[in-house]
């Protein structure tokens, strides 16, 4: 018997464009900003989080996470991976 809340796992390429997710993060890493943009709200609000105790000295990790986007792809709030 399956529960009504059974969880697939995701299926197809997420709608979410992976140029444009790193992009933001690169530029607008220190918020989090391509992180919220492909739904990871958890990852962006400890970015956000880290770039305002460090006085934004924590928008490194935006940018080596933006970098990593656009090299390795990356996958969206539900699991699904980016389209290029």
């Amino acid at each position: 018997m399956t529960t009504p809340y059974q969880q697939y796992p995701p299926q197809g390429v997420s709608d979410k464009s992976k140029v444009v997710a790193g992009i933001l993060q690169i530029l607008l890493g220190g918020i989090g900003a391509g992180r919220f943009y492909m739904g990871d709200t958890k990852t962006a609000v400890i970015q956000l989080i880290v770039s305002f105790v460090t006085c934004g000295f924590g928008a490194i990790w935006g940018l080596v996470d933006g970098i990593l986007i656009l090299v390795n792809g990356g996958v969206d709030g539900q699991g699904r991976p980016l389209r290029d």
